[in-house]
């Protein structure tokens, strides 16, 4: 077999490779013309190469990122140096429809991108040529993956009865909550929050009576509350709640608006009407409170005397009055 036998042959391997290959192939010259398109890339562009010879890419494909892209594939050829666009950096750079099995979900095609310098004889970048790579089931596994521990992240976060906070992670917010009010200066103040007789409702009515109490004090809460305060389930019937941004005047108003609408809302249970009413102890961080537990210890303090003053009413931490 003769040399040039021998060159024809492997020059035909090697086009028949490029259009075959599962990998986009884009050769385009320093204009952003294009001067190879191959097979993968008709497949899912619907366009011939054909009809894209020497033609830009830019004017082609409207859709692209324009100026984001030509940055970087300027960058490919001035520094003659190889570059990456990652899915997760950008999910595509063609818009291609993805023609995954019926289970996938995605739908269009998430690519990961090479961008590679291509040299003359002479040495000179002459070209760019683009790697186009179909990584939607990578992508959707890592995006699912991600869901699944975020959704355990916040289940361990949450106390089930009440679906508010539970105690372990409430008392980090009120930690970091406190450290912010040290380096900042806002007010802030805390909330605590029990359930009038609530041993004689399990007593007189059974603990899934109980429970919905429970449940329908905590979704209250939730209602009542701004986005950027937190509540959580302290323990049995025992709520807390952070009030950034809150002075005692605030505060108190909060309260007495929250155990007003308590105390007015029928609890049916088994056509049993429930009276419930709630105590509330407040305080806002000043000088007496030293640490978060103090400022915890004073907002319970606060609580017991709401507690034992008759129940059903909001008191602010007084030092005078609770030490």
């Amino acid at each position: 077999m003769s040399r040039t036998s021998n060159v024809n042959e492997q020059w035909h391997w090697l086009v028949d490779m490029v259009q075959t290959i599962e990998v986009g192939l884009v050769v385009l010259d320093k204009d952003f013309n294009i001067q190879l398109w191959n097979g993968f890339m008709e497949n899912h562009s619907g366009i011939s190469f054909d009809n894209l010879h020497n033609k830009n890419l830019f004017e082609q494909f409207s859709d692209l990122p324009r100026e984001w892209l030509r940055q970087k594939m300027q960058s490919v050829f001035l520094l003659k140096n190889r570059s990456f666009i990652s899915w997760e950096q950008r999910p595509f750079v063609f818009q291609f429809k993805n023609y995954r099995p019926i289970t996938c979900r995605a739908d269009f095609m998430y690519q990961n991108v090479t961008l590679l310098p291509l040299k003359s004889e002479t040495g000179d970048i002459t070209h760019i040529s683009m790697l186009v790579y179909d990584v939607t089931d990578v992508a959707l596994n890592r995006q699912q993956l991600k869901a699944a521990n975020d959704n355990l992240e916040h289940l361990s976060q949450i106390d089930d009865l009440s679906q508010l906070y539970n105690r372990r992670y409430w008392q980090i917010g009120m930690q970091k909550e406190f450290d912010r009010h040290h380096r900042y200066g806002q007010s802030s103040s805390l909330m605590m929050l029990d359930i009038d007789y609530f041993k004689n409702i399990n007593d007189n009515y059974g603990h899934f009576a109980g429970d919905k109490v429970i449940q329908t004090i905590s979704h209250m809460i939730n209602q009542s509350l701004r986005k950027t305060d937190c509540a959580g389930r302290y323990g049995g019937e025992e709520f807390a709640i952070l009030l950034p941004d809150t002075n005692s005047h605030q505060a108190h108003s909060l309260g007495e608006r929250l155990r007003q609408k308590i105390e007015n809302t029928p609890f049916v249970f088994s056509d049993n009407i429930i009276q419930i009413t709630v105590s509330i102890g407040l305080c806002e961080i000043d000088s007496h409170s030293q640490t978060s537990e103090q400022w915890l210890e004073n907002a319970d303090m606060a609580l017991y005397e709401a507690k034992r003053q008759g129940r059903n009413r909001c008191m602010q931490y007084q030092k005078e009055t609770n030490s």
